[in-house]
């Protein structure tokens, strides 16, 4: 089963247009907006979190090497990539997998469907 709460009411509806990515979760879309994953759910918004799985490990990487940025790149706010929750931390979002800055390398926690 999915990890999820409610989240906080907000203003913006989401919708296949609205502007934000759409991340395949399950057998759902959830849609990446300011480092949450949020799902449209009978008239709420839930929250949803990446569980640790094996198409999506939380493993150390460290001969992991990324076309999507350099390799002096480090991952946090305002990075330029997409935070995305994943088990009990934060991911980034680069060319369709989960990254995670750890010591001195980026670890590679797998593939996500993203449109």
């Amino acid at each position: 089963m999915t990890d999820h709460s409610m989240h906080e009411p907000h203003n913006h509806v989401h919708h296949d247009t609205c502007g934000h990515t759409k991340v395949q979760h399950e057998s759902h879309t959830d849609f990446l907006h300011d480092g949450h994953l949020h799902h449209v759910h009978e008239g709420h918004i839930d929250e949803h979190v990446l569980p640790i799985t094996d198409k999506n490990p939380q493993q150390c990487t460290p001969s992991h090497t990324c076309a999507g940025h350099d390799q002096s790149h480090t991952h946090g706010p305002n990075c330029g990539h997409e935070a995305i929750p994943h088990g009990d931390h934060t991911d980034y979002l680069v060319d369709g997998h989960l990254h995670f800055t750890h010591e001195s390398h980026c670890d590679d926690h797998g593939n996500v469907k993203t449109s």
